[in-house]
């Protein structure tokens, strides 16, 4: 993550460059108009790395010294450190292979569209577990809907470059952290890409699974696709190195180039599999600001929750911005035929934000996901227990529950082209199913499941579309003159609940549970008020309040003011999400 050290200032003067040489670093530096922000930087002799008009700021190589004047140079409002930003995604030893010997087939594969080392049903059922597969079967596969993907890159093999007809489908690969854009050419015959050599790196290996997770065309050894919206035009956007670091200015920087090519490419989708610790308010994080403006562009922006749970209040940044869809992840504990045993992923984080907001808004499968990856990728090579000695290697987490609702999006989008973002988050959270007990009542609460586990098939058909971020206004957000909270408290005693809505009472704890199903029979108090906001003013919500006040938000590590809002020496990372075992 990265680090404020600066507080706002009145705009209107040039700095001359400093005399005195320092060892640099890395920073953001924002403020009301990015011309003027170059000028000040480039005019003190700082050197520009980025320039990140959709904030407003650039990131350049700066000193101590020179970061002392920009500290009180007028037109700047802050500097953050530009800290390490990584990847998040859980392998390791699963319940059953630590008992049982897994057996998965290493013949080679065959085509664009069909293979023989793909998983067997106990691996590749999650497009089924929601409908996905229903919506196929009626034509339904992503087609006409791009999706840009901001990871570690994706591998060009057979399933990703492709679609189900064998058609190329990777329109644009850009790199952000070296801000190089490659269009590949096709060989129609060959089903080849030319020269995709220079730019298929995936060299974590993350990205290319989360890419096949949510958009694998081939089809699984039961006649079904491997991936939620396989005919999906894909735009890789880089953002990670071969250890699943990149920093936080690289990210920002695949954010705006998705806004800035959203028309030409037709992106309508984006994933962020990758998640931080918040350490501010939603709305004074860099990386959230440039997701909220994605979201008004009209960029459905589908973010993790993160692998930290199952703690409250531990979902991560950007799920933390209240706009977006935010997901969690449930198992199937590996018998996708029997619903009665499926539970939520103890890795999975927890709501509510610490603005009062209910995240995440949905679950989707995340458990031992069999998803494509290169066996030289730097996760293959880490846990190679988990390749499968051809191209599919089991991973769970956060980060790939969040494809399936990507390829969720993408498929409502084909049916509905016309819709914007907060409508196609409706209809996906309408359609979920709460994991309710026998006698109805909720088994998670909704600060663990959000409104519940996914269903591509319903949210297609659901004619719901006005349920989705009420009471909120991004346009006031973004220009930074109102920002919101939502309903989500915590009493006296420490259980969460929902401020005017009752039934919603829940004591921190454990994610397990058992002898519930996931159903749509559950009403929903006054459909989805929880979305309803509050008006922040003055750094504090209104007349209603909170629990979790601006004493207690400092005593966790969080100074919520303008200023000093980033702890640990400005070096905390954000990345995809961490290393959990299978589930």
């Amino acid at each position: 993550m990265v680090g404020i050290v600066g507080s706002f200032f009145m705009a209107g003067c040039v700095l001359q460059a400093s005399s005195t040489v320092d060892a640099t670093s890395s920073y953001i530096v924002q403020g009301i108009n990015i011309s003027e922000v170059q000028s000040i930087v480039s005019g003190i002799g700082g050197e520009i790395t980025h320039e990140l008009g959709l904030i407003n700021a650039v990131a350049a190589a700066l000193g101590p010294s020179q970061v002392e004047r920009l500290r009180n140079a007028p037109g700047i409002s802050r500097i953050l450190a530009n800290g390490a930003v990584t990847t998040a995604g859980k392998g390791g030893k699963s319940k059953r292979a630590s008992s049982e010997t897994e057996t998965t087939s290493s013949t080679t594969e065959t085509d664009a569209t069909t293979t023989t080392d793909t998983p067997g049903d106990a691996y590749s059922q999650y497009p089924s577990l929601v409908d996905a597969d229903r919506l196929h079967a009626e034509g339904i596969t992503g087609w006409g809907v791009t999706v840009a993907v901001l990871d570690s890159g994706i591998y060009s093999g057979p399933g990703l470059s492709s679609n189900t007809y064998g058609d190329l489908r990777i329109a644009v690969a850009y790199d952000a952290t070296t801000d190089t854009e490659f269009r590949p050419v096709s060989k129609r015959k060959s089903r080849s890409l030319t020269g995709l050599e220079d730019f298929d790196n995936d060299d974590n290996g993350h990205g290319s699974h989360i890419a096949s997770t949510g958009f694998n065309s081939k089809l699984s050894n039961e006649g079904k696709f491997n991936g939620v919206a396989p005919d999906v035009k894909l735009v890789s956007v880089k953002v990670f190195d071969a250890s699943g670091v990149g920093t936080y200015a690289d990210v920002i920087r695949g954010v705006e180039w998705v806004v800035a090519n959203q028309a030409n490419l037709r992106i309508r989708v984006m994933n962020m599999s990758l998640s931080a610790p918040a350490q501010s308010q939603y709305w004074d994080d860099p990386l959230n600001q440039a997701v909220m403006a994605a979201w008004r562009a009209g960029v459905v922006v589908v973010a993790s929750a993160g692998n930290g749970g199952p703690d409250a209040q531990s979902i991560g940044v950007p799920g933390n911005v209240p706009y977006i869809i935010t997901v969690g992840a449930m198992t199937d504990n590996y018998t996708p035929a029997d619903g009665g045993d499926d539970e939520l992923a103890s890795f999975s984080a927890v709501g509510p934000t610490y603005e009062g907001f209910v995240k995440p808004e949905v679950v989707a499968p995340g458990g031992h996901i069999m998803a494509a990856m290169q066996e030289d990728s730097a996760i293959a090579l880490e846990h190679p227990e988990f390749h499968n000695g051809a191209s599919f290697f089991t991973m769970s987490g956060t980060s790939q529950a969040t494809a399936v609702v990507s390829g969720i999006a993408a498929l409502v989008l084909q049916m509905e082209p016309a819709l914007t973002p907060d409508e196609v988050k409706c209809k996906i959270m309408s359609s979920a199913r709460p994991a309710v007990n026998s006698d109805g009542s909720l088994a998670y609460s909704v600060f663990q499941q959000g409104a519940g586990l996914v269903n591509a098939y319903d949210a297609a058909y659901k004619w719901n579309y006005d349920c989705a971020n009420k009471g909120l206004d991004i346009d006031a957000d973004v220009a930074g003159t109102k920002h919101f909270g939502g309903r989500a408290n915590q009493d006296a005693s420490g259980s969460y609940y929902l401020m005017g809505l009752d039934g919603y009472l829940w004591t921190n704890g454990s994610a397990a549970g058992s002898g519930y199903l996931w159903t749509d029979a559950y009403l929903w108090s006054d459909g989805y008020l929880w979305t309803n906001a509050y008006l922040w003013t003055n750094g504090s919500a209104n007349a209603n309040g909170y629990m979790w006040t601006d004493s207690q938000m400092q005593s966790n590590g969080y100074l919520w003011t303008d200023g000093y809002l980033w702890t640990n020496g400005l070096t905390e990372t954000m990345s995809i999400n961490s290393w959990v075992e299978p589930e």
